[in-house]
């Protein structure tokens, strides 16, 4: 890959993303203002989060092959092949379930595949032990020499990348809150905030595993830890990939109010949860909370309304 093509900024991200108000009476009756942080418009292929997790890593690939791992419906899996389409490198996909590989291809797998991803498809077992060294021996003694990004895209890369959408929003905002599902983009956001400002983490996945992983992130990215981050994991609405029928209700409701497509699994949950928090007076009366909205609804026709498997 020449040296233009590791450019990013040809593929002309919307940077900084937007920071849109968003009036909302059940913030504004505790005296809190609610501003949305629209990673969501970064790029049309590699939206939020994924932009920011993925760029240093791309660039420090360097026109290697980049191996990644997802679930079927991973958004992840889409953006890595995404960026390899508009880049021109080669993807490999290691995806969990290998009973999918005698099935036609599922709209979020066949849209990797027609960027140019190879699949790959492990078994249940192997996937568990997807970091295990013997495992990443195999799969190089496969694919060749490769640049391995671990699921959900967040290593120490990730999160430096993600330092970014902290400086964006320095002195701005209070409180800055981010549905986590690996923690890399709360790791890196926490980072990026001012020395008065607080990463606020809302987990989608059950476990209490979040606040380690993000510790430990921190520690592989800056040598310590770094800023002022909290989670609450009480909005995950029964653990990955799941969601209840208030959950959707809620989500309608916000995209009539405020005319935002929300995406289900992290996006609706973390709404929810700062709905909730203002609530119980978790903002103090006159303060600033923003919602970085990382990702937005997708389906077989591009982004659209689909629930995802979005690591």
């Amino acid at each position: 890959m020449d040296d233009e093509a590791l450019d990013l900024s040809r593929l002309q991200p919307v940077l900084p993303s937007p920071l849109q108000p968003a009036e909302d009476e059940r913030f504004a009756q505790h005296g809190v203002t609610l501003l949305l942080k629209r990673d969501d418009l970064i790029h049309p292929d590699l939206p939020g989060n994924k932009w920011r997790k993925l760029a240093l890593n791309l660039r420090a690939a360097a026109g290697r092959t980049v191996l990644t791992f997802g679930g079927a419906y991973s958004n992840h899996l889409r953006a890595t092949a995404a960026a390899g389409r508009l880049l021109g490198f080669p993807t490999v996909g290691v995806v969990r379930g290998d009973e999918l590989a005698h099935r036609p291809l599922n709209p979020s797998l066949a849209r990797c595949a027609a960027d140019g991803m190879r699949l790959h498809f492990v078994d249940r077992a192997t996937y568990r032990l997807k970091t295990a060294p013997e495992v990443l021996e195999g799969l190089l003694s496969l694919f060749g020499e490769c640049l391995v990004i671990p699921e959900g895209g967040s290593n120490a890369l990730a999160a430096q990348g993600c330092t970014e959408l902290g400086r964006e929003l320095l002195g701005g905002t209070g409180t800055v809150a981010v549905a986590c599902g690996t923690g890399g983009t709360l790791a890196g956001l926490a980072a990026g905030l001012g020395p008065r400002q607080h990463a606020l983490g809302i987990p989608v996945l059950r476990g209490g595993f979040l606040g380690e992983a993000v510790r430990t992130l921190q520690r592989e990215a800056f040598g310590a830890p770094a800023g002022r981050w909290s989670l609450d994991e009480r909005f995950h609405f029964g653990g990955y990939a799941r969601t209840t029928p208030e959950l959707h209700a809620f989500a309608d409701d916000f995209e009539d109010r405020h005319g935002l497509p929300v995406e289900r699994l992290y996006v609706a949950k973390l709404l929810y949860g700062l709905t909730v928090l203002a609530g119980e007076g978790a903002f103090a009366p006159g303060s600033t909370v923003t919602a970085v909205v990382t990702g937005r609804p997708w389906d077989d026709r591009g982004p659209g309304h689909a629930p995802s498997d979005s690591r």
